[in-house]
């Protein structure tokens, strides 16, 4: 055999082995999402309890001096442009940006910075699972009565409106994963990404802090929540390649030649 077919039999097994990894991942994160989804699904029906919570979260609020959510969110009254635009990026921005932070870390990032994020991703929404099915809550759009405005139905679009909404369990207010994978993001690539990202991660980041309070979905106290179950995972998944647990890494493998050739081939971002 040829030193030439010898690198391509090399290649083609790295290419293999990354597909592999693809759908190993693939598969990984789509089971965390059925199981969120399905655990979400444990608050239907409990209205009763998830507004009588609310009540308890605004309690908590008005004793932290917390700022209201609802003199917040009329600050901007008389600008139904800014809360369409708002709705927009609620419901829009989410799923596609975490989606596509996942697959650029994947793709582009080495392999123990994307396994650190996912691993944190894993163990906030698990977390977040936990406090949905415990505490279910009521967003302060269901509390007209308290000064709140339900923007989405008022102005549009709605992400709870129509079939999607008799489905959908809106009594799962904390944590805001919205803004707490939007920390995620943020916090991830501050510390591993470009720079030019990172300012961009950020931006989003505080933008959906900003849009989750004006849109009345959530109460300050949950992004305070999500940010506290991201610490939780900070302590497990200190950094890239650093875990306080032990578990199996998708993808360690013994063909460190056929792992070679796809890393020498990936496209290195520049951090500046």
């Amino acid at each position: 055999m040829t030193t030439w077919d010898r690198e391509g039999e090399t290649s083609s097994d790295g290419l293999r082995w990354w597909l592999l990894r693809a759908v190993l991942e693939i598969g990984l994160l789509g089971a965390l999402w059925v199981v969120y989804d399905a655990g979400r699904m444990v608050g239907l029906g409990r209205e009763a309890q998830a507004r009588a919570h609310a009540q308890v979260v605004r309690g908590v609020e008005q004793f932290l001096h917390v700022p209201s959510e609802a003199a917040i969110q009329g600050t901007l009254q008389g600008l139904p442009r800014v809360y369409e635009l708002a709705n927009t990026w609620y419901v829009a921005m989410h799923f596609p940006v975490t989606i596509s932070f996942l697959v650029f870390g994947f793709v582009f990032r080495p392999r123990e910075q994307y396994v650190w994020a996912r691993n944190l991703l894993i163990v906030q929404t698990f977390l977040a699972l936990v406090v949905h099915v415990v505490f279910p809550l009521a967003p302060p759009r269901m509390f007209p009565g308290w000064g709140f405005v339900d923007t989405m139905a008022r102005f549009g679009p709605n992400a709870y409106g129509g079939a999607s909404g008799a489905v959908a369990n809106q009594f799962a207010a904390m944590p805001s994963l919205h803004f707490g994978w939007a920390l995620l993001i943020a916090h991830v690539l501050a510390r591993t990404g470009p720079r030019w990202l990172a300012v961009v991660a950020g931006v989003y980041c505080a933008t959906t802090g900003v849009v989750v309070v004006i849109t009345a979905n959530h109460w300050l106290l949950d992004a305070a929540v999500a940010a506290l179950l991201l610490g939780v995972a900070l302590v497990l998944f200190p950094g890239p390649g650093r875990s306080r647990l032990r578990l199996p890494s998708l993808g360690t493998h013994q063909h460190s030649r056929a792992d070679a050739a796809p890393e020498e081939a990936r496209v290195r971002v520049c951090r500046r």
